[in-house]
């Protein structure tokens, strides 16, 4: 009888969403619609982040990212000073929710070209998903894997022989 090949996360689950939120620091780092694109700059630098979720009464309205900037302010002849957050930002964000999977994500950032995922719990943002995330748990989840098996595979061949 031939089964189906194991994948990986068959084999040896990943770690949840839930997971990996709570191994990254506390929080969102996010504006209003109408911050000055300047000040969102400001805030990205100063913590060192490539994107902002842009929240309107507690609502995911948005994504600004530095692509938006360089793609949509600057070649557009606009300033940073006096255009709002809103007239540049991503406005089909694209979010999931706890019970998605590493690999489910991957699938959906490389589908849509994006590199943040806000995650969504009953409509409310409880965390942020960069490609850096996800890429850095598959990578860890390969080692683990990788332990595993061969750790099987030395018990086996540790095991006497019947014969």
């Amino acid at each position: 009888m031939n089964l189906p090949p194991m994948t990986p996360g068959q084999f040896l689950p990943y770690k949840t969403l839930k997971q990996i939120l709570a191994a990254k620091p506390p929080g969102v780092y996010s504006v209003a619609p109408d911050t000055p694109i300047f000040s969102a700059l400001q805030l990205m630098a100063d913590k060192d982040v490539g994107a902002l979720v842009v929240l309107e009464a507690a609502k995911v309205v948005g994504m600004f990212s530095e692509r938006d900037y360089a793609r949509k302010l600057v070649l557009a002849g606009k300033t940073s000073r006096d255009t709002p957050v809103r007239e540049i930002m991503t406005a089909d964000v694209v979010c999931v929710d706890p019970g998605q999977d590493v690999p489910q994500c991957m699938a959906l950032m490389t589908e849509r070209h994006i590199r943040h995922l806000p995650v969504l719990e009953a409509a409310r943002l409880i965390g942020l998903l960069s490609i850096g995330d996800l890429v850095k748990e598959v990578v860890s989840h390969h080692e683990r894997l990788i332990h595993t098996l061969a750790t099987e595979r030395i018990a086996l061949f540790n095991q006497p022989s019947g014969y």
